[in-house]
Order: structure tokens, then C-alpha cells, then sequence
């Protein structure tokens, strides 16, 4: 099955295109949940299972980010494995490494997330060159989402200034992303923050075909309508991620699952407004 199939698929069958972020810190972890566990590695793997369970009729796909499993050394590494396993065979997984180098050194990266870990798709980081981007190209019932324009407000250091006659680098990106998409079997998709929506009219015109992962909205104040707006005429299938605002939305009360699947649901029925476009 192609990445956009299943992508599709995931989409139709949860009516929604909400992507939960995994993003486990013992520290905010529910108080009844850590008091059951002496071991971080533990701890956040009952988390993250428990997550996964509460949001699982709400949500399209699961977004790991590596550094919360690589904090914890080797045992976060197998907490990591597991969680991977953990995701609905019939949603997306996207591991978020954000990796970016040559040719060699991306193959490995390529191996450990794709063929050991079975992930659907990885984010990479463009800015050491385009051609790190191609090892990952030949597999079709994968993707990479290639960041173009962030969330953050780093994003105006480097990929909102102008480059080679563009009015952004993220602009730029998008269009090399585009010329490669006619030779890969990968999806090549971007990562275009919620935060952003003046900057990204123009990196979407630039690759409008792109399936989109879009952070931004819960914490770091993304606009639902505004994205909604920006998206009606893009061709690819968006993957709109919330993390910390869904699995902590719980604090540390007893019934701390049951306000997480609330609030999955809540966000879920808020991004309709987009979904009802590709369902």
C-alpha cells in the first residue's frame, strides 16, 4: 500500500487529521501515573501506551520525537521500539528525527527508522543539501516531511529570508522538493508550521501536490480558520499535530486519561473545518 493510500485511509476511517505528538517528559507526567513507577523508561512507557489508547479513535496518526526516547540513553531507544509498535497498524507513524546529512551517514538513519522501526515517515532537516534527502526516495509506502517553514520563531533566522529569488529558503526548498517528486517513489511532503500562515502561501504554491505536517496548534497558538483558509486550494493531504496541549491536558487528576481523550476529541471536532475537505 502507497504512504498516500494509507494516509488516505487513516484520514477516512477516523474522520480526522489530527496527528498526536509523543513528546514524554517524566516531569509532567500525571502525579497518580508516576507514583506507580521508580524508572523513567517505564514510566513513560505506560505513558505513552495510555496516550495512544485515550486518543486513538480521534486521531489520523502518532508523531514520537526522538530526543524525549534519546534523553533517556539505551533503555529510552527500546522505549521507543515499543511505543512504534504500540501505534494502530491502520494509522500513520511519523518519527520525528528531524535528521539531515550525506548520503552514507542518511542511509543509516534511513535503516533504523524505516526498515528496524517500520515507521511511515521521518522528518528531515534539508539545510546540509538536497542530496540527503535521497536514500530516502525509493520506497513507496514511505514518506519524509522535509522542513520548509517551522513553527518556531527561529524560523525567521533562516527559512523565512530571501533566497536565490524567492521571497523565503522554505520557499526555495519546496520548489527542489518538487523537482524530485517526479523521480521518487517516496512521498516527499513538508513541514509547514501552523504558527507561520503569512509565510506559507507561497512555499504551498511552491509544492501544492506536498502532503503537509503542520505543528502549531494547541500551545504554540496555530489558528484552525486561518490554516483552514490557506489550505483550500492545496492538492497534498495535511497531518495536523498538537502535543503537549493533548497528552498533558490531563494535569495530575485521578481521571487524567479520560481529559485527554476530551481533549483529543475537542481538537478533533475543531479541525473539521479542514478534514470535511478529504473525507
Amino acid at each position: 500500500m502507497s504512504f498516500t493510500t494509507k494516509l488516505k485511509n487513516a484520514i477516512s476511517s477516523t474522520g480526522s487529521v489530527l496527528c498526536v505528538g509523543l513528546d514524554p517528559v517524566p516531569e509532567y507526567i500525571p502525579k497518580p501515573l508516576k507514583a506507580a513507577f521508580r524508572e523513567d523508561d517505564k514510566l513513560i512507557l505506560d505513558f505513552c501506551r495510555r496516550i495512544i489508547e485515550a486518543t486513538k479513535p480521534y486521531a489520523c496518526a502518532y508523531k514520537p520525537n526522538t530526543a524525549f526516547f534519546e534523553a533517556m540513553g539505551s533503555k529510552g531507544w527500546a522505549v521507543l521500539e515499543k511505543v512504534a509498535d504500540m501505534v494502530p497498524s491502520n494509522r500513520i507513524l511519523i518519527i520525528d528525527a528531524k535528521r539531515g546529512d550525506i548520503g552514507h551517514t542518511a542511509l543509516q538513519y534511513k535503516l533504523a527508522f524505516f526498515e528496524h522501526m517500520s515507521a511511515d515517515a521521518i522528518t528531515l532537516n534539508p539545510l546540509m543539501g538536497m542530496e540527503t534527502i535521497d536514500p530516502f526516495l525509493d520506497d513507496p509506502e514511505k514518506a519524509v516531511f522535509v522542513l520548509a517553514m517551522t513553527s518556531n520563531r527561529g524560523a525567521a533566522d533562516l527559512l523565512q529570508r530571501r533566497f536565490e529569488g524567492r521571497l523565503s529558503l522554505g520557499e526555495y526548498i519546496a520548489e527542489e522538493l518538487a523537482k524530485k517528486m517526479s523521480k521518487s517513489s517516496s512521498h516527499l511532503g513538508l513541514v509547514t508550521g501552523a504558527t507561520q500562515t503569512d509565510w506559507i502561501r507561497p512555499v504551498l504554491k511552491a509544492f501544492p501536490e506536498a502532503h503537509l505536517l503542520i505543528p502549531g496548534v494547541g500551545k504554540q497558538g496555530g489558528n484552525i480558520e486561518d490554516l483552514a483558509e490557506i489550505l483550500k486550494d492545496h492538492k497534498g493531504l495535511p497531518v495536523i499535530n498538537s502535543s503537549r496541549s493533548v497528552i498533558y491536558a490531563g494535569g495530575d487528576s485521578e481521571d487524567w486519561m479520560e481529559k485527554v481523550s476530551v481533549k483529543a476529541a475537542l481538537l478533533k471536532e475543531s479541525l473539521n473545518v479542514i478534514t470535511k475537505e478529504y473525507v
